[in-house]
C-alpha cells in the first residue's frame, strides 16, 4: 500500500531571494504520525501549505491519499483535514453551530451535519459547552473545537500545524490524547511542532527541516542515538567562558560540541574515561566549570545539534 503522503524535491520561492523550500522530500505511512520539526522560518508551514494545496510548488511533486496536490487539488482537499496554528472557528457561533456549518459546507444534509456535530462534541468533551458561543471557550477548548471541525467529513489524513502553541500544559495534554485516539482509529497525521516533548510523545517518525531543506530524519530514538549514549553538561559563569571551553574541543572531540548560552554540551560515547579527559583539558586551560551533569540525550539536544538553536515557541514563517 502506498504512503498516505509523499513529497519529492519540493521547491518554493517568494520574491527573488527567499527560498522557503529547497528540495523537501518526505513520506508518511498510513495510520502513523510524522513530526515535522524545525526553527522558525525553516519551511514547516510552507510545506503544509503545499501539501494542503493552498500553495503551488515551483518544482517537485507531492501526493496525498494518492492524489497529486497540483493536478488533483480538489480531490486532495476533499480527503484531508487541516487545523492551522490558530483556531479557525467563528467566535459568534456556538460550538455546535460551527461544526454544523462545516458539515453543510461539505454538502452534508442538515440531519447528518447535526448528528456528526453531536458525536464530535461528545468525543472532544465539549458537550456541556456545545451551545455556548465559542468566544467564551478557553484556548484549549477552542483548539479541540478546531480539530473537531477538521474531522467533520472524516478525512483519512489530518494536518496539524503547531496545534498546541500557546496552550497550558493541561490543554496540551488533552489535545495530545485526542491525536493519539485518532491515530489508533487509523488516521494519518502530519504534525508540525516546536514542542519537542510533543514530537517525542506523538511522532512515529521525525523529519527535521532547516532553511527549507531536510537535514535529518528517523525515529526519536534513532536521532538521539546519533548524538551518542550520554551528554555531559558543563556550566560556566558566562557565555564567553563557555565559548572558550568549546574551542578546546571543536575539531578534536569525537562527539558533538554545542554551546547554549553559558552551557557547554559534549556528547560522550566512551564513558567515564572520556569525561575525565574533558575535565583534564579544561583544568589544563585554566577554565573552571561551576556545574556538571551527565544525562541521556534528549530530542532537544538533537534539535540544537542539528540547527544550532533551541526550539522557540513563537510565530512560524508567514
Amino acid at each position: 500500500m502506498s504512503a498516505a503522503i509523499e513529497a519529492h524535491g519540493l521547491v518554493k520561492t517568494f520574491g527573488s531571494d527567499v527560498r522557503a523550500l529547497d528540495g523537501v522530500s518526505l513520506s508518511v505511512e498510513r495510520g502513523t504520525v510524522l513530526g515535522l520539526l524545525g526553527p522558525n522560518g525553516a519551511g514547516k508551514t510552507t510545506t503544509v501549505r503545499v501539501l494542503t494545496t493552498t500553495l503551488v510548488p515551483d518544482a517537485g511533486s507531492a501526493t496525498v491519499n494518492g492524489f497529486d496536490v497540483v493536478r488533483e487539488a480538489d480531490k486532495v482537499r476533499a480527503s484531508i483535514g487541516l487545523a492551522g496554528q490558530y483556531a479557525a472557528v467563528d467566535e459568534n457561533l456556538t460550538g455546535r453551530e460551527n461544526l454544523r456549518m462545516v458539515g453543510q459546507l461539505f454538502q452534508m444534509s442538515r440531519r447528518d451535519a447535526s448528528r456528526i456535530a453531536g458525536e464530535l462534541l461528545e468525543h472532544f468533551e465539549l458537550t456541556e459547552a456545545a451551545d455556548r458561543p465559542s468566544k467564551t471557550y478557553s484556548g484549549g477548548m477552542r483548539r479541540r473545537l478546531d480539530i473537531a471541525a477538521a474531522l467533520v467529513h472524516r478525512p483519512p489524513v489530518l494536518f496539524l500545524d503547531e496545534p498546541t502553541t500557546g496552550l497550558d500544559p493541561k490543554s496540551r495534554n488533552a489535545v495530545w490524547s485526542v491525536v493519539e485516539e485518532l491515530v489508533a482509529d487509523g488516521t494519518t497525521v502530519l504534525l508540525t511542532t516546536q514542542y519537542l516533548e510533543e514530537a517525542d510523545r506523538l511522532a512515529d517518525r521525525i523529519v527535521v527541516v532547516d532553511r527549507g531543506a531536510v537535514i535529518a530524519e528517523g525515529t526519536s530514538a534513532e536521532l538521539k542515538a546519533d548524538l551518542g549514549e550520554t551528554v555531559l553538561d558543563l556550566g560556566f559563569p558566562d557565555p564567553d567562558t563557555a565559548e572558550r571551553a568549546a574551542g578546546l574541543f571543536r575539531g578534536s572531540w569525537p562527539g558533538g560540541v554545542v554551546v547554549d548560552g553559558s552551557l557547554l554540551e559534549l556528547s560522550v560515547d566512551s564513558g567515564p574515561s572520556q569525561v575525565m579527559l574533558a575535565l583534564r583539558d579544561l583544568e589544563s586551560a585554566g577554565i573552571a566549570a561551576n556545574r556538571m551533569a551527565l544525562r541521556e540525550p534528549s530530542l532537544d539536544d538533537v534539535f540544537l545539534s542539528l540547527t544550532g538553536r533551541r526550539a522557540e515557541i513563537t510565530e512560524e514563517e508567514s
